[in-house]
């Protein structure tokens, strides 16, 4: 028999570097499950990705036992990284703060594919392009 789903929380951790205290705790203690095992596995599973947001859907059971799912980073991130920014522009439609090749828009689309609403790498770029430009990134032609 399957086991009963006591609650599902959303959150985001750095990979490899997760830790009780940071909103992990609090998030996951009400339900009962334990914020330290969820730590231990979530950064054993995330090891190779260190310090990258991910965001990671925890279900928690009626037994206090729990499961996870880790997601691809959010596409405001992964442009960040690739641009070498520390933010956005505060106003995108007036000040532009990087340039993104098609290149390396094709490569962030690949890696946010499965969490996309999208049927291939072309539909995926043009969400992520929709993202850069909202923060004042232009996309070169």
């Amino acid at each position: 028999m399957a086991k009963k789903v006591k609650a599902i929380v959303k959150l985001q951790a750095p990979g490899g570097q997760a830790t009780p205290a940071k909103g992990i705790g609090p998030a996951l203690g009400p339900h009962g499950a334990s914020s330290a095992d969820f730590c231990k596995q979530f950064n054993d599973k995330t090891k190779d990705q260190p310090g990258m947001i991910l965001p990671v859907v925890i279900t928690i059971y009626q037994d206090r036992s729990f499961s996870f799912i880790v997601k691809t980073p959010p596409a405001a991130v992964l442009i960040k990284k690739e641009l070498g920014l520390d933010k956005g522009s505060s106003v995108p439609h007036k000040e532009k703060v990087g340039k993104l090749t098609k290149d390396q828009l094709k490569k962030i689309a690949e890696i946010k594919m499965p969490d996309l609403n999208a049927n291939d790498v072309d539909a995926a770029m043009n969400i992520v392009a929709g993202t850069a430009r909202s923060m004042g990134v232009e996309i070169a032609e």
